[in-house]
């Protein structure tokens, strides 16, 4: 049990591998999912192209989406977009690497669906059944049919058990030349994304190192800000819990004492330094007061250091340094009355 809570310590404390670790499960969850899927074509002419794109297509996004929600940097990034102006300016650039970094995270799980679908082939088999080259494939000495005829034997292809169409085309071919291709297309997309992964991750900091430092240091100076803020409101709750309490049950103490004629007991130590962190913002009005100040008009990103001796004078007031006094000599005269 130790273990798993210094593990969770780690990734609570490591923001970064906590949500590489989410992609991962989310990647795992979804090769998962797929193979525990279901898969049944409806062998229908008008309906076998929506629903093998369907499933192509549908879980990504729904997985896209939820490695936004999974992300705690969403709100954080929404918060930063739409607060006021105030006296903090707000970098385009530094939202554009926020974002990019949730979607680089975000788009790992739907990658990986999109990966297993086209090298398994069932959803391609049963989209585009029926657009199979029966000249190619297929017998042409077949007496004719009609469009639509041709295409409701097509249609049954993926349903092995119910096609009738072996004298114009046989199933294990078709099914064949449409599992090679979505295949095809599979390793070509996980060539695709590995590449875009690479130039990304390596090149992109070579060419802009400088704005990839900027951006990806306030990137983080805002996320701690925002945990740091939030450490305090609740530090500074507690001690408002506290010290509200405390005086509710001195007001109680009292009451008894004068009821009972007993002398009230002395609050404790820990209540005084509880009131010394309220840093003055004692009531609900105030503390209403700073929080939208906070949120209206942060402050300035200016930190004024104390005055420092340079080398042509004094960076603070113009006053002369003040030496340590020099330590005094004492001296003892003797006379004689001689």
């Amino acid at each position: 049990m130790d273990k798993f809570r210094m593990i969770f310590q780690f990734l609570q404390s490591n923001q970064e591998s906590f949500m590489n670790g989410i992609c991962g499960i989310m990647a795992l969850a979804s090769a998962q999912m797929y193979s525990a899927f279901d898969f049944n074509c409806p062998c229908l002419p008008h309906y076998n192209l929506a629903y093998g794109l369907g499933i192509l297509l549908v879980p990504p996004f729904i997985l896209f989406l939820l490695g936004f929600v999974l992300n705690n940097n969403v709100s954080m990034l929404a918060e930063e977009w739409r607060r006021p102006q105030g006296q903090r300016g707000k970098d385009p650039a530094v939202l554009r690497y926020m974002f990019c970094s949730m979607a680089q995270r975000a788009m790992i799980a739907p990658a990986v669906w999109v990966s297993v679908t086209l090298l398994d082939g069932k959803c391609i088999t049963c989209a585009f059944c029926t657009s199979v080259p029966v000249e190619t494939l297929g017998n042409t000495s077949h007496p004719g049919l009609s469009q639509g005829e041709m295409k409701r034997v097509l249609a049954r292809i993926p349903c092995k058990e119910i096609y009738n169409g072996q004298e114009l085309i046989a199933n294990e071919v078709a099914v064949r030349y449409l599992r090679c291709i979505s295949q095809a297309l599979g390793w070509c997309f996980v060539l695709l994304m590995t590449t875009l992964a690479f130039l990304v991750r390596s090149l992109r900091p070579c060419f802009t190192q400088a704005a990839f430092l900027k951006s990806r240091y306030w990137s983080h100076y805002i996320d701690i800000e925002r945990k740091l803020f939030d450490e305090t409101c609740a530090e500074h709750a507690r001690s408002f819990a506290k010290v509200c309490i405390q005086q509710f049950f001195e007001g109680m103490s009292t009451d008894l004492a004068s009821a009972h004629c007993h002398p009230p007991r002395k609050a404790p130590a820990d209540v005084g330094e509880a009131a010394e962190k309220l840093l003055g913002i004692t009531d609900q009005g105030t503390m209403n007061t700073a929080l939208k100040s906070w949120h209206r008009c942060k402050p300035p990103l200016h930190l004024h250091p104390p005055a420092l001796p340079s080398g042509n004078g004094w960076a603070g007031e113009e006053q002369p340094p003040t030496h340590p006094p020099v330590p005094r000599r004492e001296m003892a005269a003797y006379y004689s009355r001689v």
